[in-house]
């Protein structure tokens, strides 16, 4: 916890560089062995902040030792089009993990998008196989931001077992994906955990008792100081870009009373990228294990 009213800074960007650390000896094992993890990401439309995203993961893959793939396809592309893209990356034996940069352009059926990429590759964890594996508790790539927060919560020691969580957003990238892993029966997790939408009455009364609170709605400056309990911890996983800045859900002073808060940039999003990687890499190493059976 924090020590007087100066609160922890949950800098996701130092455990990132330990899990590439990780990654990158791992990947040299797999070369070892004749194999390089490979990363498939697919861009529908010239979205700014999504082609910002696409070059900082495959900056990140060249950092590690991951080979990267792209297609870039026009905003007019059908869904059609969109599958067949997708399915060229699934019968690629050198591509491990495929990405399909979201949000998809109006017209366009992101569930389908996300169905079409086989189970063992979905690198993001949004494959509804794999949210079903999540639902059920088997084993299976988990979504690569609530992942992520698990991580950076677990690193900086935040207690969250048996505690009060609330998550502020019910998305299928953060929130609803985040709300059954924290409430899952783990060593680090098994949390009391509800989840909120901008439209509740009153949030503040459900924010005050909460131990732990995770923001993904999207709307700036939602959580203000007042709302939060003095010492809880405070994760800014909702974003929304103005222009070339960010925008956190988190008001600035609430770290006046946090305990634990995330930086408004360099908490969650290194997290997520490297939880990309992570799940890129480990289905690289299924590939080995398939490759000596046959």
């Amino acid at each position: 916890m924090s020590f007087g009213n100066v609160p922890i800074i949950m800098e996701g960007q130092e455990l990132a560089n330990k899990i590439k650390a990780r990654l990158k000896k791992e990947i040299v094992e797999l070369q070892a062995d004749g194999i390089t993890p490979g990363l498939g990401t697919i861009l529908v439309g010239d979205d700014s902040a999504s082609s910002i995203y696409i070059t900082m993961k495959h900056r990140v893959c060249e950092e590690i030792g991951i080979r990267s793939f792209h297609s870039h396809l026009p905003s007019t592309t059908s869904q059609e089009k969109l599958h067949e893209a997708i399915n060229g990356m699934n019968q690629d034996c050198e591509v491990d993990g495929i990405l399909v940069q979201m949000p998809l352009p109006d017209g366009l059926n992101d569930f389908e998008a996300l169905l079409s990429i086989y189970s063992e590759k979905d690198a993001d964890g949004l494959n509804p196989i794999n949210l079903g594996r999540l639902v059920t508790g088997n084993p299976g790539p988990l979504p690569c931001t609530p992942n992520g927060i698990l991580a950076l919560l677990n690193y900086y020691r935040v207690p969250i077992e048996g505690k009060n969580v609330v998550i502020v957003g019910r998305g299928l990238t953060i929130g609803r994906p985040l709300a059954l892993l924290m409430s899952m029966k783990r060593h680090d997790c098994n949390a009391a955990v509800t989840v909120l939408h901008s439209g509740v009455p009153d949030l503040a009364s459900y924010l005050q008792k909460a131990d732990i609170i995770i923001a993904a709605a999207g709307s700036p400056g939602l959580i203000k100081k007042e709302m939060v309990k003095p010492g809880a911890a405070v994760v800014a996983a909702g974003i929304t870009r103005k222009g070339r800045t960010l925008l956190s859900d988190i008001e600035e002073e609430v770290k006046e009373v946090a305990g634990w808060i995330t930086p408004r940039v360099g908490g969650v999003g290194p997290m997520t990228v490297a939880m990309l990687m992570d799940n890129t890499v480990q289905s690289a190493k299924k590939r080995k294990i398939q490759v000596k059976i046959h």
